[in-house]
């Protein structure tokens, strides 16, 4: 008999109802699905649990309020509909070893998928990996419903894990694994970052047999893709550095035949899912040359920093086919951009979207509100900026400080998170996270409600570039 291996995304936005969700197919499921399918005889599905075949426009006032209620209230109701569905996938595909994708705002969720699966088969092998899991290492399995976890890059560990576990081989020769051993957690040999990102086989083929409900998908759900892994930079509250081990890069060539790829089945617009798109500016020239040549037409948008956005970078991204680009500027306040270790200041934020604006480019902005050093003249000037900012759409978070940063260390320290700090807050719209050192709760909610109405006038029937990450 095949062994069967099920990949599952916990739901997010669609505990909130109202229609959320998200229609795209997760890049880090469809990365695993494709290099499980390519190296193994495993039988593979991947279930993505937030998906929707077309998703509410996003609310912030709504995600903040009746959303943020309707989605704890989901989380504790095990008759809610996104909990039956994943049982009759679970019954479905009855797996030998179920996969979840977990980051911090989806640990909540992703426990409860593992417990559905040990209910239906209490033998099923349940392993978690993904950006919290990595982060918080072999501490997670002090959750009983989770077997084992897999740290770092996912791809190469599942594959020798699924091999060993097929052939009755001890798991702790695999490299990259949290497990347990006699009353204790421990992590076998670290797995180093794999070199050339090129060698792993492209997401997308391995969608038309290993995705649940493909056909439901549109094309465009299908329009992401990643021309490096990691960030060079170092802001305080990602964690991206932990999760990747440093930056590598994809060749431009090969980055250009999957975009051609993507471009030919009419996804419309790609976007680049890379922390920062072109790494830094010695890199950015070539990876545009490359899509120049190597995909013409090609039209797409990504994410980058304010320190790349130069008239000759914007002169290389418009070449290539760049539709729009987002901005991660996070605060109107200097001082808090410095204590977020972000890189710039906020006059360096304003010219690098003037910059854009000028060229007649769409512009997307991420916003946070509520760090540690957050205070009510700080916030205001965030305020301030959202408000009189040429962009096309404001992406807004609550502060949420994720295990393995360095702003939940602060915050740790700070007395700011105590030990039982509930799952279901990781979550950067939850309306009941304060971590402000010189705010109150009550007054930081109201000063909040504030940014939020001013968000919903900004983005007001505004399309965004891209689907919002959990």
């Amino acid at each position: 008999m095949t062994p069967r291996l099920l990949l599952m995304e916990p739901p997010f936005y669609r505990l909130m109802e109202g229609g959320y969700g998200l229609t795209r197919y997760p890049l880090g499921l469809g990365y695993l699905a494709a290099a499980v399918r390519a190296a193994t005889d495993w039988e593979v599905t991947a279930y993505n649990g937030d998906f929707v075949p077309r998703a509410a426009p996003f609310r912030v006032t709504y995600l903040t309020g009746q959303g943020f209620a309707k989605y704890q209230a989901n989380l504790a109701d095990p008759q809610a509909p996104p909990w039956q569905e994943a049982r009759r996938v679970l019954a479905s595909c009855r797996p030998g070893v179920v996969g979840l994708s977990l980051k911090s705002p989806t640990l909540a969720a992703g426990l409860a998928l593992a417990r559905l699966a040990k209910e239906l088969d209490p033998g099923v092998l349940v392993v978690a990996g993904g950006p919290h899991v990595t982060a918080v290492g072999p501490a997670v399995l002090r959750h009983p419903e989770l077997d084992m976890a897999v740290l770092g890059e996912g791809e190469a560990t599942l594959v020798e894990l699924l091999r060993a576990w097929e052939q009755g081989r001890d798991p702790a020769q695999v490299a990259g694994l949290a497990l347990r051993r006699g009353g204790e957690l421990v992590a076998t040999a670290t797995r180093a970052p794999l070199r050339d990102l090129d060698s792993l086989p492209w997401p997308r083929p391995a969608a038309n047999q290993a995705l649940w409900d493909y056909r439901r998908y549109p094309a465009s759900a299908f329009r992401g893709l990643l021309a490096s892994r990691g960030c060079p930079r170092g802001c305080s509250y990602c964690g991206s550095r932990r999760i990747w081990g440093g930056v590598r890069r994809r060749r431009p060539a090969a980055v250009a035949a999957e975009a051609r790829s993507l471009w030919e089945q009419r996804v419309g617009p790609l976007h680049f899912e890379d922390d920062t798109f072109g790494v830094d500016a010695a890199h950015l020239p070539d990876l545009c040359q490359g899509l120049a040549q190597g995909c013409p037409g090609l039209a797409f948008t990504c994410e980058t920093h304010v320190s790349l956005v130069t008239p000759q970078a914007l002169d290389s991204l418009q070449k290539a086919g760049c539709l729009g680009i987002q901005l991660g500027i996070e605060s109107g306040d200097d001082r808090v951009l410095k204590t977020m270790r972000k890189g710039f200041c906020i006059r360096q934020a304003l010219e690098a979207c003037r910059l854009i604006r000028e060229r007649g480019l769409r512009l997307e902005c991420f916003f946070m509100v509520g760090l540690p050093q957050e205070d009510e003249s700080s916030l205001g000037r965030t305020l301030r900026v959202i408000q009189a900012l040429d962009c096309d759409k404001v992406i807004y978070s609550i502060f949420t400080p994720y295990p393995g940063t360095e702003a939940f260390a602060h915050c740790q320290r700070r007395g700011l998170i105590g030990p039982g700090f509930d799952p279901s807050l990781h979550n950067h719209q939850s309306p009941a996270n304060c971590f402000s050192q010189h705010i109150a709760p009550t007054r930081f909610r109201e000063l909040a409600a504030q940014v939020e109405e001013a968000v919903e006038i900004k983005n007001a029937g505004r399309r965004p570039l891209a689907e919002p990450e959990p």
